[in-house]
């Protein structure tokens, strides 16, 4: 995606390694991305990491996958190895990793049903919370609700963590978007609801900030905005690639800085 800061944070985590690699943007139609990821694996590239809304494709042309990749059905990571595409989902424990507290027993209301939906629906509720589903087409949230065994809502209510895994607040719709107040009737959420919570996570990220982690941080409510959670899950990729721990605070200053 264009507004990715990716780059800048996987290029500071491979100075700061001292690995000599490269980590690029690469754009990609939906059209293109199993001739393009073909043809990544047969040259000299390591992996890649899949964004929306490649995420399902990525996973169902890999010759191998992890079995939390299997379970989401969705993949955000592909290792190119021995002439095999290897998939992972590091965004699932990513998720997980912004959270100050367990969740187990605890509610969770997901927004949206596309792969970070999924995965952040399969982590919440392997981690014991018990997980509500709702996407603005009904159908879709109740096919993932029924392929997780969780419940699917035809109206979001509130919950004790909240993730919006949908587009609403990406700088490519703010144009869309008049105010705040209109994000989040798009995602039908009230400050009564947000205040509620103990945490919000909004995966997306851009400055300032969405309307959600404004009113989050506004209400006193603990808050991740999706460049803790990018740093999170882009630092278990690197792990995957290259067998190194990088350094977290390094990832996150440089995607905190990059624009």
């Amino acid at each position: 995606m264009a507004h990715s800061r990716s780059p800048a944070m996987q290029s500071a985590a491979l100075r700061e390694l001292g690995l000599d690699w490269s980590y690029q943007l690469l754009p990609v139609p939906p059209a293109l991305f199993a001739e393009t990821v073909g043809s990544l694996a047969g040259l000299d590239y390591l992996g890649i990491n899949v964004t929306v809304p490649h995420k399902q494709a990525a996973l169902a042309l890999a010759d191998e996958a992890s079995e939390s990749a299997r379970q989401i059905g969705a993949a955000n990571t592909l290792t190119f190895k021995d002439g095999r595409i290897v998939a992972d989902n590091t965004d699932a424990p990513g998720i997980l990793d912004v959270l100050a507290e367990p969740v187990t027993e605890r509610s969770a209301l997901v927004l949206g049903a596309g792969g970070s939906a999924r995965a952040a629906a399969w982590a919440l509720r392997e981690a014991g919370a018990s997980v509500a589903i709702w996407n603005r087409t009904p159908a879709r949230a109740e096919k993932l609700a029924a392929e997780f065994g969780v419940t699917a809502l035809a109206m979001p209510e509130p919950a004790d963590v909240i993730v919006n895994c949908t587009s609403v607040g990406l700088p490519s719709a703010l144009e869309q978007t008049s105010s705040a107040d209109a994000e989040l009737s798009k995602l039908h959420l009230t400050d009564e609801m947000i205040a509620r919570c103990t945490h919000v996570i909004d995966l997306v990220y851009r400055d300032p900030p969405t309307a959600l982690a404004a009113a989050g941080r506004r209400l006193g409510v603990q808050t991740t905005d999706g460049l803790d959670v990018l740093v999170c899950q882009g630092a278990r990729s690197l792990r995957i690639w290259s067998g190194r721990e990088p350094d977290l605070e390094v990832m996150r200053e440089a995607a905190r800085g990059a624009r």
